[in-house]
């Protein structure tokens, strides 16, 4: 293209230009980071070392935990550091490697929560075959295909991007590369890349969600038909955490990537992507910790056992 420049790096944006809201979003971004972190380590140690969570459900529920302490940590201490510095600048590899983990991570992420919607239905519609169908080695190899698909969606979608040219203006309207973001600076066509990504999006995202209500609509048909109110609150104690995850992490999905992209953004225009990025890892911990009672009393157990440790110390 005459009188254009290829772009070597990218400038993310920032919520606001003020020093002052600029300390503040680090704050907020960094408590977020950190509880995150805390909470989801939290999981992944109580389910560690209790035997009594050894079961398919918590296997997944900590691989989850694992993918949300990864998840934040693509996007927020970069966010952090663009916030408190005057330099916004990521280099092309940087961010390449933003797009690849965000969506090997959120493939990942969904693909794990639908392989958790299956558990639960074999677990509650068929009880008698649960641990001949979910057994360890199955779950790992579910696990497993899970990472490689991951690892061949983003590695296509990364590939596929960044061999687009760019051109001309390197301002990325957003906190970290947000892929919608980033195809708006191509001084090439795009159509075909947002074609694929819709493609994708409908075959993975719309096939898991599919799975997902199929799984729990013969789960609920099934918890009806239990005889006493306590066994059909058992059964709903352990689906409605799985149920509030998957709605956050599609909606806010959803909301991010069907939302056009401003040519002039704003926090209103910026905030789809906190949403997507931020709140799924920061509130599963919470979801599943106050929703789940084995998990509650783990942490109890946890928490005593240190404090009679250094009681006994002290004595």
């Amino acid at each position: 293209m005459p009188n254009s420049t290829t772009v070597t790096e990218f400038l993310l944006t920032r919520f606001s230009d003020m020093w002052e809201l600029r300390v503040l979003h680090a704050m907020l971004f960094l408590l977020t980071y950190l509880a995150t972190l805390m909470g989801n380590l939290l999981i992944v140690i109580v389910i560690t070392f209790n035997w009594k969570l050894h079961t398919p459900m918590y296997f997944f529920i900590r691989n989850l935990s694992v993918l949300d302490m990864c998840y934040i940590s693509v996007t927020v201490p970069k966010a952090c550091v663009i916030f408190l510095l005057d330099n916004t600048a990521i280099s092309m590899t940087g961010c390449a490697a933003q797009i690849f983990f965000v969506f090997f991570l959120a493939t990942v992420e969904l693909l794990l929560l639908t392989i958790m919607a299956r558990d639960r239905y074999v677990a509650i519609c068929q009880p008698l075959h649960y641990t001949v169908i979910m057994n360890p080695r199955v779950c790992a190899q579910m696990t497993l295909a899970s990472i490689l698909s991951g690892l061949i969606h983003s590695g296509f979608q990364t590939g596929n991007t960044f061999r687009l040219p760019f051109c001309q203006s390197n301002i990325v309207h957003q906190f970290f590369c947000d892929l919608p973001s980033l195809l708006k600076l191509s001084c090439s066509d795009t159509l075909n890349n947002e074609i694929l990504i819709f493609i994708f999006a409908v075959v993975i995202a719309g096939g898991c969600f599919a799975f997902i209500i199929m799984s729990y609509i013969h789960i609920f048909s099934t918890v009806l038909k239990f005889p006493t109110r306590s066994e059909r609150g058992k059964a709903f104690s352990t689906c409605v955490p799985h149920i509030i995850v998957v709605t956050i992490f599609v909606s806010s999905g959803a909301a991010a990537y069907m939302k056009p992209t401003s040519s002039s953004p704003t926090f209103q225009h910026m905030l789809p992507s906190v949403l997507y990025s931020i709140i799924p890892p920061f509130s599963n911990p919470i979801i599943y910790s106050l929703r789940n009672k084995q998990i509650k009393d783990a942490v109890k157990s946890v928490i005593r056992r240190k404090l009679y440790s250094e009681k006994s110390i002290i004595i």
